[in-house]
């Protein structure tokens, strides 16, 4: 059993779990942010502390997109 979660998991959370919906709307803005720094040749010492906390919300963000994910799971089975 895989531990990430599927893209029918989560289409189907993001439409019918709130939380879910807000954390993978800001995980996304994680990554077009990053994207955008990332696309600089050269960070200031903001932008580098911007970057690393970024990542850091990020990663939270998906951790707890997956612990929702296994929640899920657990309620309706492996079916999805």
């Amino acid at each position: 059993m895989t531990t990430s979660l599927t893209e029918e998991i989560k289409i189907h959370l993001s439409r019918e779990n709130d939380e879910f919906r807000t954390l993978l709307h800001q995980h996304h803005e994680h990554e077009r942010r990053l994207a955008e720094l990332a696309s600089k040749s050269f960070l200031s010492t903001d932008e580098e502390m911007e970057e690393k906390r970024l990542k850091k919300e990020k990663l939270h963000l998906k951790d707890r997109m997956e612990e929702i994910g296994r929640e899920h799971r657990a309620r309706v089975g492996t079916t999805h």
